[in-house]
């Protein structure tokens, strides 16, 4: 018999007080060299959380004997991460799903998983059930600890696994990881979020926020630096919320970024901050601290009161430049870039013209710039609207016009200004040129010698375009 639990999202909202257990990763010695001999393949979709979780699967993987492949005919083992955020995201999930049956015909053997946030939505458990049926294991975001196990399951006794938490489980620590970079990796300081903002449906795939001990953290930091690690990003769906959830002791983020700054390591981002938790002291460690990065995302979504309200953000127009402003006073090198949604339910050409206002006050030299895309079980998909989908194209246009001008003058103030550049590799358009991001988190593109990469190099910046800088190395660091 297939084994089948299903989410709930009247589950997925509560909200516990009670304290987080921390678990120690562990194996079960029965699944000991389950992949021996066999090929897998994974596809990510989404942000840096969904990035992050397939390091941990890739890892699981790896020390159970099995083989990463990009070759699709040759794999024994598909595995689909997936992403709820928009539905433009779900549909290519399910058009993937559809293109692998075929396989599955060819091959019955193969094994085909789905993980992620999507399958903490009902729906997407009960589309796979009557559509998909040649998917093998479905589970979500709070039980990747337990995806080898579902893989034995259906390896060894040829039963279908489908099992979604509708309440996050403890934290696990120590799991095993296969960075996708040599030298600048993701770093998870916390899991889930509390905001509910209404249209969003993160809080209900991710779960209530689980800040992470610092000695964990510090722990897996030390370990990069050892292995030649030159740059982290600390993660979160909100990291400046970071230690709010702790019941028997105070520590916040400022205090993490601080402490971890002291380490050896070059360069330390973080991603992703709410603007009511960006604290004066946050600010301050970034200002005096050399290798905390002068680049923060602050996502806005809109610069009307009205809406902001309505998305439930917490923070009026006002609030954020003001914040914007003592960013700027505090750090005058910092590079600002967003996120900002147009069409939101009962936006008016006046709300979305204060969002114009906004992006020109606050010199966002970047943004993510999204039309408003419903999901089911949130606030906002209830709400009535009467903004068609030509309108909001329009204005989505208008406002990439004008954040195009911000990205455009964000690297044109680095033309003929030598910049730190951490080099990454090959442009993927043309296998000649090296490319890499400076401490602002600027693209540069420029010739050198292979062995430049995964160090930090000095750069001229002979060019700025709109999306990337052009340059010549100086000398090596």
């Amino acid at each position: 018999m297939d084994i089948l639990n299903k989410p709930s999202l009247s589950k997925a909202r509560k909200r516990s007080k009670s304290k987080v257990d921390i678990v120690e990763y562990k194996v079960d010695e029965y699944i000991k060299d389950l992949g021996v001999g066999k090929k897998y393949l994974i596809q990510t979709h989404g942000c840096q959380a969904n990035e992050a979780d397939t390091e941990v699967m890739k890892g699981m993987l790896l020390t159970q004997g099995f083989e990463e492949t990009s070759i699709i005919e040759e794999t024994d083992l598909i595995l689909i991460n997936t992403c709820a955020i928009r539905e433009g995201a779900e549909n290519k999930v399910f058009g993937e799903l559809g293109r692998l049956k075929s396989f599955k015909r060819i091959n019955p053997d193969l094994i085909i998983a789905v993980a992620g946030c999507m399958p903490q939505e009902e729906a997407t458990i009960e589309r796979i059930l009557s559509t998909y049926k040649h998917v093998d294991i479905v589970f979500g975001t709070h039980n990747i600890s337990k995806f080898l196990n579902y893989l034995y399951i259906v390896m060894k006794e040829k039963k279908k696994m489908i099992e979604v938490l509708s309440k996050e489980g403890s934290i696990i620590e120590h799991m095993p990881l296969a960075r996708d970079h040599r030298f600048k990796g993701w770093v998870n300081i916390m899991f889930g979020c509390d905001e509910f903002c209404t249209y969003c449906i993160v809080p209900y795939t991710r779960g209530k926020e689980r800040s992470r001990r610092k000695e964990f953290i510090i722990e897996e930091v030390k370990k990069m630096i050892k292995n030649g690690y030159k740059e982290i990003t600390l993660l979160g769906q909100n990291v400046n919320s970071y230690g709010l959830d702790f019941i028997d002791n105070k520590y916040s983020f400022a205090e993490l970024l601080d402490e971890l700054s002291d380490l050896p390591i070059e360069r330390i981002r973080f991603t992703t901050s709410h603007p009511k938790d960006f604290s004066d002291d946050l600010i301050e460690v970034i200002a005096i601290k050399d290798n905390v990065m002068p680049s923060i995302h602050l996502p806005v979504q809109s610069g009307s009161n009205k809406v902001l309200k309505k998305m439930n953000r917490k923070y009026t127009k006002e609030d954020y430049l003001d914040l914007v402003n003592r960013i700027y006073k505090r750090i005058p090198n910092v590079s600002l870039t967003t996120d900002i949604i147009v069409g939101f339910p009962t936006e008016t050409e006046n709300d979305f013209q204060e969002t114009l206002d906004l992006v020109r006050k606050s010199n966002f030299e970047g943004a993510y710039t999204f039309v408003y895309s419903r999901r089911k079980g949130t606030p906002a998909a209830s709400y009535e609207s009467d903004i068609t989908e030509a309108e909001a194209k329009n204005r989505l246009h208008r406002l990439n016009d004008l954040v195009n001008e911000g990205y455009h003058s964000g690297n044109k103030r680095f033309e003929n200004k030598i910049v730190k550049v951490l080099v990454e590799g090959y442009s993927k358009n043309n296998k000649s040129i090296l490319t890499g991001r400076t401490e602002n988190n600027k693209l540069v593109n420029f010739s050198g010698n292979e062995a430049l990469i995964g160090n930090i190099v000095e750069v001229e910046i002979t060019n700025a375009k709109t999306w990337s800088l052009d340059g010549k190395v100086v000398s090596n660091q």
